[in-house]
């Protein structure tokens, strides 16, 4: 009897430790997730895909540059094509301070001033940076230095390479080739802004400052692709009163191109004269007059006075 009563214990012992005994299996564990700093500072180079712009706002210094890199509360941005891989070891100039914290980035352009964005992580090398005051978004895809292929973003944008510079002065005319109504034409501007196609062609004898030319004739101009060679490149003038002028552009340094009209098949020569660095940082119109460290007090200060959380639902 004992002994049943023995069995029936150790059963019972049993049965009450197996009850209360909960099995915990955990097959994966969940990545720590980055900071915003430690996101924003994992690629050299940000580049920003125009294109991909979602909204109908405009956040200038965005709008403008082709790359921001963030380091150590400095934004840098490519604003020019001319310089583009040099100009700051390949990050581009110092356009700014930032500071991030709790997935927001709030940054004080030395020109625009004071921005503010949600930043979401879209995958392993895109960001979206929303901007709640104009409801626009920005897509920016990172890159390093080393495999960033500057030379494509070049070709891709010599719409505003021929931009940069407050004129084109003609250099040299090839011997050979046929008389043509080109050859009268010493200078070419191509403006930024309005429809962004515009250009001033000019007859001034050469030497000339481009503040004192006179622009004998206006027009629309167009860039264009020829397959299968990304160095090569179309020039469309239409002139306002005569017929269009049809050229092959070649690039031949930051400051120098090649149009060769194969009407005529005359090869012409332009340098550029007053190169135009964008949102510089000295000698700026409208430029404020305090110094980046009274900036950066009032930057610090309004982000302590007016904290805000993640405003935008995902």
């Amino acid at each position: 009897m004992n002994t049943i009563k023995l069995l029936l214990s150790f059963a019972l012992v049993s049965t009450l430790f197996t009850s209360c005994y909960t099995e915990v299996v955990v097959d994966d564990f969940a990545e720590p997730r980055l900071s915003v700093n430690q996101l924003l500072s994992s690629y050299e180079l940000w580049y920003v895909d125009i294109n991909a712009t979602q909204g109908f706002g405009e956040t200038p210094f965005l709008q403008k540059a082709f790359t921001i890199s963030f380091r150590n509360g400095v934004v840098y941005a490519n604003n020019n094509i001319v310089g583009l891989g040099d100009s700051g070891n390949g990050f581009g100039i110092d356009v700014g301070e930032y500071d991030a914290y709790d997935m927001i980035l709030d940054v004080f352009h030395d020109i625009d001033g004071f921005e503010t964005f949600d930043v979401f992580q879209v995958d392993n090398n895109t960001i979206e940076l929303y901007n709640p005051n104009n409801d626009t978004s920005y897509f920016l895809d990172g890159y390093q230095r080393s495999n960033f292929d500057y030379d494509f973003v070049f070709y891709d944008n010599i719409h505003y390479f021929l931009q940069e510079y407050e004129a084109w002065e003609k250099t040299f005319t090839s011997n050979f080739g046929a008389l043509n109504e080109f050859d009268n034409e010493n200078y070419l501007q191509f403006l930024a802004g309005g429809n962004d196609s515009e250009f001033r062609s000019s007859q001034d004898d050469f030497g000339i400052n481009p503040n004192n030319l006179i622009w004998d004739y206006t027009g629309i101009y167009g860039v264009g692709n020829v397959s299968g060679d990304m160095y090569l490149k179309t020039l469309t003038l239409d002139y306002d009163f005569f017929d269009n002028e049809y050229f092959e552009l070649s690039v031949i340094n930051d400051g120098k191109i090649e149009l060769y009209h194969p009407d005529s098949e005359t090869v012409y020569e332009f340098k550029g004269r007053g190169y135009i660095q964008y949102l510089k940082t000295e000698n700026t119109k409208g430029k404020s007059t305090d110094s980046k460290q009274d900036k950066k007090r009032k930057f610090k200060k309004d982000r302590v006075e007016n904290p805000r959380e993640n405003t935008r639902v995902k």
